[in-house]
């Protein structure tokens, strides 16, 4: 029946139709092909995970990121539609257990909950890439490229988002590269780090099949595409170079002398004889740090446990060893003479009508990771965890999931609760705020801390749990992208690593060194919105995502609507 129909029609549907997705070309598929696909997959997750700081290099090897996606678009290309799904769980699953293989340290589950998640997040996504080559056969590697912004913007949004190992994070050294981040967030430098890898993917991919195929033809029909990119390359570099040179030249409205705390507490310890141990280091360095006059001290993420406020409120004769370190961390504070910012876990009643404990003799207590300032004897201000770590700090679906929940119970974890505002602490007239751990790799916190007032980003953060360099490095690397967001310095506050001080051009200085104890003082430049206003990523946050977002949904359901309106416009002709 086909033979009869007009040849135009038959050339025309030939590939596209041949190509329809069909159950039947799973079996099709030869062993080699698809053990071919599979090694070059692995390979890939390998050796992308070797751009970032890890087990092979300390700082990474970012160029990396610009090359090792091509041989997986191939893939994408080469395969069918049944294994396409698969390999992206495969794909994704081996990426990140490269990539984070610190994540053993802190529970075995975890090791195998995060490669899953983010397995099952490049499934979905490696559909969408074969939709985007399929349907749009000539300019579909540019949709692949939106795709895979939309893709990076919507791992974060989600219940389990985790920004580690984003592509463009690789490139923090990069300083020409990366400026433009300050107007289009860190999707602008996605797009350009994927889009001649999907073009190249492709291009390289039908030479292999075809070996008529001309690349120099290729290039010279999707020249106006390869002008646009080469354009917005140079303009991206300019605009770079521009930022640096303004930026390193412009002077700060003051200096903020901060001094850091770092103490090196093994995260796994726990105990009053612990607490006390740890308090008495932190006051060590703080006592040596305030005879070089800093404007503050500063300690990082839970450095000081128990809870302040709680015990204060409830005290008892079963915590009376945690009273006494309390007020002991008191009178060491109201004697300070300077502002003293820790971390410290914020108890607070679920009841405040009753005491200690409910009627069913539960505690009556809500905890929240905190950073409190104390100044002038008391705690003038508190900050409380916005967005909590999935799975180990909060989990939201003990009733859709209760065999998921109970499995976590059983692994010793314990829930927080989530904070609502973006805090501004001030003293001296600088106006600060805290992104708590991780929070600072989500751009859409910072900015809101910056919007809000905020002239210095400050993280307090604790990596000693994960016992690896590599996992602090991966942490203080994606930092970089926030302070140039918004052009405004980050001090960070660690336990053991990486303290730092990060410059609106995204510049490291002094790092300490890691897993040692110690303090160092940061001579921080600051600049205010009075006379630095607001970048325009600050003001109108992930707008780029945003639009990748819709870009990719739409193009995707037109193309599906084509291909529709074509296969029954080809049934009508047989």
């Amino acid at each position: 029946m086909y033979a009869r129909l007009p040849s135009s029609i038959r050339m025309k549907n030939s590939i596209s139709f041949g190509r329809m997705i069909s159950l039947k070309t799973f079996s099709k598929r030869s062993l080699r092909t698809v053990c071919s696909e599979v090694f070059v997959l692995i390979l890939a997750s390998f050796v992308y995970s070797i751009a970032f700081p890890g087990f092979i290099s300390e700082n990474g090897i970012g160029i990396i990121a610009f090359l090792v996606l091509i041989p997986v678009f191939m893939v994408i290309r080469n395969t069918t539609w049944p294994w396409v799904g698969p390999y992206g769980f495969l794909f994704g699953f081996m990426y990140y257990l490269f990539f984070n293989y610190w994540l053993k340290t802190f529970h075995p589950l975890a090791i195998l909950l995060v490669p899953i998640i983010k397995g099952g997040e490049m499934f979905f996504l490696f559909y969408a890439l074969k939709g985007a080559d399929r349907l749009f056969k000539k300019y579909g590697y540019v949709l692949q490229a939106i795709i895979w912004v939309a893709y990076s913007y919507l791992l974060e949004t989600w219940f389990a988002g985790y920004p580690y190992g984003t592509i463009c994070y690789a490139t923090w050294n990069m300083s020409y590269f990366i400026q433009s981040v300050d107007v289009f967030g860190i999707w602008g430098i996605i797009f350009l780090m994927v889009l001649p890898q999907s073009f190249l993917g492709s291009v390289l991919l039908d030479k292999i099949r075809n070996k008529g195929y001309s690349i120099k033809g290729a290039l010279r029909s999707n020249a106006v595409v390869i002008a646009i990119y080469v354009v917005l390359m140079i303009a991206n570099l300019v605009y770079g170079a521009i930022r640096v040179s303004q930026w390193r030249d412009r002077e700060p409205d003051m200096y903020w002398r901060v001094a850091t705390v770092q103490h090196n507490h093994d995260s796994w310890a726990g105990g009053l004889q612990t607490y006390r141990k740890n308090f008495n280091n932190l006051r060590r360095y703080t006592l040596e740090a305030v005879r070089e006059n800093p404007d503050i001290v500063i300690w990082s993420e839970t450095a000081f446990v128990p809870s302040i406020d709680w015990n204060r409120a409830f005290p008892t004769a079963e915590n009376e060893g945690m009273n006494e370190l309390i007020d002991e961390f008191v009178d060491f504070a109201e004697t300070l003479g300077v502002p003293l910012l820790t971390g410290n876990a914020d108890g607070e009643a679920i009841d405040p009508e009753q005491g200690a404990y409910l009627e069913d003799g539960t505690l009556n207590r809500k905890d929240y990771n905190s950073v409190i300032l104390f100044d002038d004897g008391t705690i003038k201000t508190k900050y409380r965890k916005q967005h909590l770590v999935p799975f180990t700090e909060h989990f939201p679906y003990e009733k859709t999931l209760p065999w998921l929940y109970n499995i976590l119970l059983a692994n010793d974890y314990n829930w927080w609760e989530k904070g609502t505002e973006p805090v501004v602490f001030e003293t001296e007239g600088i106006r600060f705020s805290t992104p708590i751990c991780f929070e600072d790799v989500f751009g859409y916190l910072s900015a809101g801390f910056v919007r809000n007032g905020a002239d210095v980003i400050v993280n307090m953060t604790n990596d000693n749990w994960s016992k690896s360099e590599a996992a602090a490095r991966q942490h203080e690397y994606i930092a970089v992208f926030r302070s140039i967001e918004n052009r405004k310095s980050t001090v960070r506050g660690t336990n053991s690593g990486m303290t730092c001080m990060i410059t609106p051009d995204g510049r490291i200085h002094e790092e300490m060194k890691p897993f040692t104890m110690g303090y160092h003082i940061y001579e921080v430049p600051v600049y205010t919105h009075e006379s630095y206003p607001n970048t325009f990523y600050t003001d109108c946050t992930d707008l780029f995502a945003h639009i990748a977002v819709w870009v990719s949904a739409a193009a995707l359901a037109l193309g599906l609507l084509l291909r529709v309106v074509r296969i029954r416009s080809w049934r009508k002709q047989q």
